[in-house]
């Protein structure tokens, strides 16, 4: 998959540059524009076409809502991750009926940021236009778009999008794959996916085999039941 191409919307310098640095420590984004205003944004994003506007909805001269107000009018096909202090259940709701893919209060932490980002990346491979969807993964999408709850619950150590991005390999095939081929397709070291494929195994949702060759070391392969 493409990396995909993300716009940052701040009007704090400061914040600005935090969140940039965010966004360039997870794999598979690259930021292609900048803007601290409302009228900045509507520039930068029918300029560069981003796939991902991380938006904080309170600017100098307009709210977020109005700007995604805008961006539907333009027929801009563009997602957005809402950044915001409010806490108000009234704003939250708003942001969510917008359609936002997810909403962060501020101060966040990088981990959390982390997440959204790797959740909304699983929501592109799960819905690519060049692909068939099965209720599953929307299932899936939906999910991962309630909330993070779900990685609380996870071992410490291990995190739901991960998580995800190992099960999404795992349904490439029914013949399963070895730690080592699940790493290379996942993009995550081969000790971080013998960890998930253990916490799976554990759960019972993966099943591991194990192949004999002619010569060598037996070879453990996991698979979907």
């Amino acid at each position: 998959m493409k990396k995909i191409r993300v716009v940052l919307v701040e009007d704090d310098p400061m914040v600005l540059e935090v969140n940039g640095g965010f966004v360039a420590a997870v794999p598979g984004f690259t930021i292609v524009g900048t803007a601290r205003t409302g009228e900045q944004a509507l520039q930068v994003v029918e300029q560069t076409k981003p796939d991902l506007v991380v938006l904080d909805i309170y600017l100098p001269d307009r709210d977020g809502m109005q700007l995604i107000t805008e961006f539907r009018s333009r027929g801009w096909p563009v997602d957005v991750i809402a950044v915001s202090a409010a806490q108000d259940g009234e704003t939250v709701q708003h942001m969510l009926r917008f359609g936002v893919v997810d909403y962060i209060i501020k101060p966040f932490k990088f981990n959390r940021f982390k997440a959204a980002l790797e959740n909304y990346r699983q929501r592109c491979l799960r819905l690519q236009a060049n692909s068939e969807v099965v209720q599953g993964d929307i299932d899936r999408v939906n999910t991962a778009s309630l909330g993070l709850k779900a990685a609380e619950e996870l071992p410490k150590g291990l995190n739901q999008a991960t998580l995800e991005q190992v099960k999404l390999v795992l349904e490439q095939t029914r013949e399963g794959f070895t730690a080592e081929e699940i790493a290379e397709r996942s993009g995550i070291a081969r000790v971080t996916a013998r960890r998930y494929l253990e916490y799976l195994e554990k759960c019972r949702q993966v099943v591991k085999e194990i192949q004999y060759g002619s010569v060598g070391r037996p070879v453990h392969r996991f698979r979907l039941p």
